[in-house]
Formats: C-alpha cells, sequence, structure tokens
C-alpha cells in the first residue's frame, strides 16, 4: 500500500473509533472514564476505584468507583409488648403505706373493795392507799389515754343504796389518783351498783352471814381500766 493510501485509512480509523468512545462515555457511567467497550477505567487493578472526568458529579457516582447514597433498609419493628406488660407499666407505682401503729394494750386491774375500804364504807384504808400508789407508779412512762374507775358492791343492800355506795367508792379512786398528778380529764369514775357481780347465781345462798359475806367478798370491787401501750404488771 502507498503511504499516502496508509495515512488516510489510518485517519480513518481513528476517526471511527472517536465516535465509538465518545458513545461509550455518553451511554455509559458519564463522569468517569471509560474504555472502547464502555467499561470503567480503574486507577489501579485492586482499589476498585474509577477516573473521573470533568463531567463528574456525586449524584452521578457508580459502585463500585464510589458509594452510592442508596436509602438504608428499615430497621425491624420492635416486637409488641405483652399486654400484661404494657398494663403493669401503665399503672402507677403504688405509694408506700406507714406500718400500723401498734394497737392500744387494755389492761385491767380489780382491786377488792374489801382491800381498799372497811366493810360499808367508801373511806381509803392505808394499804388501799399502797395499792393505789403502786399502781401510780407503773403508770410513770407508760402512754395511756383514759383511766376507768368502775365501783361495785354485793347484793346486801337495797338497789338504790348499792348504787351510791358504789359511785362514792369510783369517786374516792379517782380523787386519790388525782392527788398523785394523774390529770383529772383522763379518769372516768362510776358505779353499777349490784348489777355486775363476779359471783354466779347460787355459789353465795343464803341469808346475810359472815360466811356468806365474806364468799360474796368478789363482787365487792373497784375495776380499773387502763388503755395505753405499756403492759401493768399488777395483779391486784
Amino acid at each position: 500500500m502507498k503511504p499516502m493510501a496508509k495515512f488516510v485509512f489510518a485517519a480513518l480509523a481513528a476517526m471511527a473509533l472517536i465516535p465509538a468512545t465518545a458513545l461509550a462515555q455518553d451511554t455509559r457511567n458519564q463522569g468517569y472514564l471509560v474504555d472502547t467497550y464502555g467499561n470503567n477505567i480503574a486507577t489501579s487493578s485492586n482499589s476498585g476505584l474509577c477516573w473521573r472526568d470533568s463531567d463528574w458529579t456525586p449524584a452521578r457516582s457508580v459502585e463500585p468507583c464510589d458509594p452510592t447514597n442508596k436509602p438504608m433498609a428499615a430497621a425491624p419493628a420492635p416486637a409488641p409488648a405483652p399486654m400484661a406488660a404494657v398494663v403493669a407499666a401503665a399503672q402507677p407505682a403504688p405509694i408506700p403505706q406507714p406500718a400500723p401503729a401498734a394497737a392500744p394494750l387494755l389492761q385491767k386491774i380489780s382491786f377488792s373493795a374489801d382491800a381498799l375500804f372497811a366493810f360499808d364504807k367508801s373511806v381509803l384504808k392505808p394499804e388501799g392507799k399502797a395499792m393505789l400508789d403502786d399502781l401510780v407508779r407503773q403508770l410513770n412512762g407508760a402512754t395511756y389515754g383514759v383511766i376507768s374507775a368502775t365501783g361495785h358492791t354485793d347484793r346486801f343492800g337495797s338497789d338504790a343504796y348499792n348504787q351510791k355506795l358504789s359511785e362514792r367508792r369510783a369517786d374516792t379512786v379517782k380523787e386519790y389518783l388525782v392527788s398523785r398528778d394523774i390529770l383529772a380529764s383522763r379518769i372516768n369514775a362510776e358505779g353499777k351498783g349490784e348489777t355486775q357481780p363476779v359471783t354466779k347465781s347460787g355459789d353465795c345462798a343464803g341469808a346475810k352471814s359472815v360466811k356468806v359475806i365474806a364468799c360474796l367478798q368478789p363482787d365487792r370491787r373497784v375495776d380499773v381500766e387502763i388503755q395505753g401501750t405499756k403492759t401493768l404488771t399488777s395483779s391486784r
């Protein structure tokens, strides 16, 4: 082939390649250099990166040349909580309740009227005062509310007489406790006469006699009841 002819052929071949390269550049991944087959030209054999040209923008990124901003897969929705757990979570935490206060103690002491008073009398005997002094000592340091003094008699005598006698004896016990610095407002005094005997019917049968009077001794008494938080020890 003549030299001129060879030059013309080479020129024609080059001109034929330019449109093919341009077409490949146009139809494939604009922004990257491609070969004649339209494949991106890598910067090195192992890098995975490609040569960019002047048309490259982040919007034209393709993998593996550049990472693309694909939408991330949505995380799976958490499993619904069990209904019992939902109800428990919705309920407010219980409010701590204060410990219940200790129930007050009720101490009852029965004083024999014969020990406190002479028979058919309402004046305290010396030994009766000593018994009440012992009660006052036990009340020191105790927390108490009301002290009740209740007088009782045996069945001998009229109902009216026994009622008055039981009231006088209860009042005498109250007055003595007040004289030992027990608040009068905390002491209730009342008489029950012969209406609440300790002995049972038929226990002390018979007419009035020394034996029967002695048998009825438990009925002649003054009961003292104390409501508080300290147990008393007197057994009288």
